[in-house]
């Protein structure tokens, strides 16, 4: 039995390096590589992808599960080994419905329709992409078959976020808009607030150093990190000692580096906070979308968007930018950072709307997924639905249809729930921290976030995809996902910030 456990911890290692080797090409071509090396660039992602995805659904995996199954059921189900036997059969029963032609089919299709979006956004040019984004559709179709399913997008939404479908997520989507339409439209009426502080001149270069600050001060790793420029961010681990964040930052608007980049952080302590004994196994990741997304607005939000956080840190952004901020008030400032408004981007969008702009993308890809809607019609569905959530429109198709990367870069479907799922487990996450250990309140209004940190990796971090969500959620709150604490969070902090 020791010799096959070993054989299996072998043989998932080599899935590991070819599956970081992929996304270490990946990150290269979102980064640094000259867009003559994009055809190359999907078949060397497809070749790598291919191989993991042929060595993991070799029959020999399967033997060696079963030859397990004996020590899995006669050890405690926290056991690390009886874990990670448990969450391999379960990736490995999901594996092998997947062709190993169709998986480097995908993944080369992919690397093309990212390169192509990259040109296609900044030119407002939607019907360049069109004909790949229906590649894409038809893929995602094709991935959803393999699987038994009640709707179309049930196995799509279940590879990010287990035991999550569609009849799950729309009456909770439904519960969670009915409470923040209103709240919407109440801070509507009242005066705007002014965000003219925030979209003055600040050098890109600046931006970052100073958004890097931050990153260190939350706990950031940078012997184990870097932050590299991009056109839409993300975080990526190629092993727990190397989990990198990307950024972006507009010279008018420094909200988009400073926010974009403690949200990427959030992501990475997740990752370099997990087990170091899990390196190279399935257990070496975040158990899901949802968790994951918790961190990153957890930090983002709760934490970077507190006047706490910026009673320590306002001094010195004012320091570092003293011509755009040196007659500006911590009031005025967070205010700004705070601003509610209805607007057309999601990643610039404020706490009380973001989750309408997350249920837009669910029900259009559910319907594309369906057959309701098709590429072609798209754009129009798009505006209509920001007249119906946002009483708004895009202009062109760069702040529509063409703005987030995910339908560009994967699968329609699965890809978007776990914004939403995050926002709300990240206020139920903080107010578990805080109830268990009160000195993380005081801690936090000192610019000391250690104890936050190590709270998160000690109940969250450390566990890695070892519990789903649903039992990591229970182990750490002692009850199921619930939104009262997110909305007593948003209902809270913008009724005394707006006056309601």
């Amino acid at each position: 039995m020791n010799e096959n456990l070993h054989e299996l911890k072998t043989r998932l290692a080599e899935i590991s390096d070819l599956r970081a080797a992929s996304s270490l090409a990946h990150w290269d071509q979102a980064t640094y590589m000259p867009a003559g090396g994009v055809e190359a660039r999907g078949r060397q992602i497809s070749t790598l992808n291919r191989l993991a995805h042929e060595k993991f659904i070799e029959p020999r995996v399967g033997k060696l599960l079963e030859s397990l199954r004996e020590l899995e059921q006669s050890t405690p189900f926290e056991d690390d080994t009886t874990s990670l036997i448990r969450v391999t059969r379960r990736e490995w029963e999901k594996a092998v419905r997947v062709p190993a032609a169709f998986e480097a089919k995908m993944s080369d299709h992919f690397a093309q329709i990212y390169q192509a979006w990259t040109i296609a956004r900044p030119k407002n040019d939607f019907a360049s992409v069109a004909p790949l984004l229906e590649k894409t559709l038809d893929l995602s179709r094709e991935l959803a078959s393999f699987f038994p399913h009640q709707h179309i997008a049930d196995p799509l939404i279940d590879f990010s976020d287990e035991a999550m479908t569609v009849g799950v997520l729309r009456p909770l989507f439904t519960e969670l808009k009915n409470q923040l339409v209103p709240l919407v439209e109440a801070i509507a009426k009242k005066p705007e607030t002014d965000q003219s502080c925030l979209r003055r001149k600040y050098l890109k270069g600046e931006q970052i150093a100073f958004a890097n600050t931050l990153a260190t001060h939350i706990g950031y790793d940078w012997n184990r990190g870097r932050n590299d420029m991009t056109h839409h961010p993300f975080m990526t681990k190629f092993s727990l000692g190397d989990v990198r964040i990307t950024n972006r930052a507009q010279e008018n608007d420094i909200s988009d580096a400073l926010f974009g980049t403690l949200h990427e952080t959030g992501h990475a302590l997740y990752e370099q906070g997990i087990n170091p004994a899990f390196e190279s196994t399935p257990l070496a990741n975040g158990t899901s979308s949802g968790v994951h997304e918790s961190q990153s607005r957890l930090w983002e939000n709760l934490v970077g968007r507190s006047r706490g956080f910026w009673e320590i840190f306002f001094p010195q952004i004012q320091a570092a930018f003293p011509e755009q901020l040196k007659i500006v008030s911590l009031d005025e400032y967070y205010r700004a950072i705070n601003k509610v408004e209805r607007s057309l981007v999601r990643t610039d969008a404020d706490e009380v709307t973001y989750n309408l702009h997350v249920m837009i993308r669910f029900e259009l890809e559910v319907q594309m997924l369906k057959g309701a809607l098709s590429i072609k019609d798209l754009p129009d569905a798009w505006r209509a639905m920001y007249r119906e959530y946002l009483g708004i429109e895009p202009h062109d198709d760069s702040c529509g249809v063409l703005q987030d990367v995910h339908w560009f870069a994967g699968t329609i479907g699965g890809a978007f729930q776990g914004y939403t799922l995050g926002n709300i487990l990240s206020a139920q996450f903080y107010n578990c921290a805080l109830q268990s250990n009160p000195q993380i309140a005081s801690d936090l209004s000192r610019g000391e976030y250690s104890s936050l940190l190590g709270w998160l990796r000690e109940n969250i971090y450390q566990h890695g995809a070892k519990f789903t969500a649903p039992e990591l959620i229970e182990r750490v709150t002692g009850g199921p996902l619930s939104i009262a604490p997110y909305m007593e969070y948003l209902n809270g902090k913008y009724s005394a910030l707006y006056g309601l």
